[in-house]
């Protein structure tokens, strides 16, 4: 994928937004809560965590972690809202060997880690209004989710044999989200509230060096967010 195809959303959310900026009360939206990827009956086929587990003894349940990110609001109308941002989730899980262990009789251990960086641009729905007592919403978007996904520790090659290394892919994936929730305006210029986002993408993998040709990048993100507006 082209630099020029990743940035294209990004690019065409903002001219659409150009002759709203000028005029509109804008906001900055913070965003933190907890990311939880996809469980292992809906992901994406050929995801190479699911393809580890034969072989591999770890908990998929445990890739979920801490999310960040904000995001740049510009009203389109008194019930519409335009936004871009990013946000940032990274987690590390420990996996062994299931059936095979070293001479020592240790196991033989690795670290699988999943980095995920989504870039958005959403239209929400705010079907009471913009100064509403409480500011219910919906919306849906385009991500770009800039991603790595490593494999390292120990490994076993096709003689038996155990060597130690590092496997690394990443790239960039386009994919939906969608997302709803509720802010509630303490004061003119300050909100709070809290936010249930979906995404889904997959990221190509070398089956060379993974079990699996994919990674799956999707999931569910519960987040708290603080609006402030200018």
């Amino acid at each position: 994928m082209s630099r020029h195809t990743v940035r294209l959303p990004l690019l065409l959310a903002l001219f659409l937004l150009l002759p709203a900026i000028a005029s509109a009360q804008q906001s900055v939206q913070f965003n933190i809560g907890y990311f939880s990827p996809r469980g292992e009956d809906s992901r994406v086929d050929g995801d190479t965590l699911v393809a580890n587990l034969p072989f591999h003894i770890f908990d998929l349940g445990d890739l979920g972690n801490v999310s960040v990110g904000g995001e740049w609001l510009i009203p389109v109308s008194d019930y519409l809202e335009a936004g871009v941002g990013v946000s940032y989730f990274s987690r590390s899980i420990p996996s062994i060997y299931r059936d095979q262990i070293n001479e020592s009789g240790a196991e033989i251990e690795q670290d699988f880690k999943l980095r995920i960086v989504p870039l958005s641009a959403t239209i929400r729905f705010l079907p009471l209004g913009r100064e509403a007592r409480v500011e219910p919403y919906i919306g849906a978007g385009v991500g770009v989710f800039v991603w790595r996904y490593t494999e390292t520790g120990e490994f076993i090659d096709e003689e038996g044999f155990i060597f130690r290394d590092r496997f690394e892919a990443d790239g960039t994936e386009v994919g939906p989200l969608v997302f709803g929730g509720i802010r509630l305006p303490l004061t003119h210029n300050f909100s709070i509230g809290g936010e249930l986002r979906y995404q889904r993408a997959a990221g190509e993998l070398d089956p060379t060096f993974f079990n699996g040709d994919r990674i799956d990048l999707g999931g569910i993100t519960w987040q708290g967010v603080v609006q402030v507006k200018f």
